[in-house]
């Protein structure tokens, strides 16, 4: 008889707290799953060759199912069983599910350069409500099933980016927000990865540039606002512009490569 399993299923990061990771929380659910009272197993022949190995709990199968050493066939098949039971049972499966994802989402958002005014765990969630949805409608005997929920994680955490990142350009070119404020120095020097407009922040900072030609950079460069427009505003020719912001460039550049050879 199938056991159903109330979960506590992982919600978005109330706005005030940065501390909370829907990733985390997911993590812990997962684990209780594993080690409750009546551990969620699934047979261990899907991720090894053992002859009758039983049945391992839910995470001893994640963890052989992201060992380098475990066959492409294997994981096939022990993904296309997960995805089964989801569709078919329901909960905990579908949490078991998306859970699984947790490792290779880890690093993806590890390397993933967001603008330092969005908040960790937004993205975090964003990238598993993907996952859910994906794993909703997926088809179990597609191939490379894994693939199908990264990258339907992938391409929504880049969307939350590129908004993001259009939103906060759209301030500072309005001077709502100015571009240095748009820095979390603490963020940059723990080593995650710098988006654009971090650097041009920084590059301000270090009075490599002024306020005006970070944000033409900013506006042409990252917005794709277009010359003409730009040189408008600004009274000049669209030749003057495309001058001062090749000089602007130079300068940018001269100062990144400082920055390396300082690492």
């Amino acid at each position: 008889m199938h056991h159903r399993h109330h979960v506590h299923r992982p919600t978005a990061a109330h706005p005030q707290s940065t501390l909370r990771s829907p990733l985390g929380e997911l993590e812990q659910t997962f684990l209780a799953l594993a080690h409750g009272a009546e551990p969620l197993t699934l047979p261990a022949h899907l991720v090894c060759d053992e002859l009758d190995p039983g049945a391992w709990p839910v995470d001893r199968i994640r963890t052989h199912l992201a060992h380098p050493s475990t066959r492409a066939d294997l994981r096939e098949q022990t993904w296309r069983e997960v995805v089964r039971r989801a569709h078919a049972l329901g909960e905990p499966w579908d949490v078991v599910a998306v859970a699984m994802t947790v490792p290779v989402l880890r690093r993806m958002l590890a390397r993933l350069a967001r603008p330092v005014h969005l908040e960790r765990a937004e993205v975090e969630q964003e990238a598993l409500a993907a996952v859910a949805t994906a794993l909703r409608t997926v088809d179990p005997s597609v191939e490379r099933l894994d693939r199908e929920l990264f990258s339907a994680a992938d391409r929504a955490v880049h969307r939350l980016v590129y908004a993001a990142r259009r939103d906060a350009l759209r301030e500072t070119g309005a001077h709502a927000v100015p571009l240095d404020r748009l820095c979390s120095t603490s963020q940059v020097d723990h080593g995650e990865p710098v988006d654009e407009l971090t650097v041009l922040a920084r590059a301000v900072q270090a009075r490599v540039l002024d306020m005006a030609e970070a944000r033409l950079i900013a506006r042409s460069r990252l917005d794709g606002e277009p010359m003409s427009r730009l040189a408008a505003e600004r009274g000049v020719s669209v030749r003057q512009l495309y001058r001062h912001r090749s000089a602007a460039g130079q300068y940018l550049a001269s100062y990144l490569r400082r920055q390396l050879q300082d690492l």
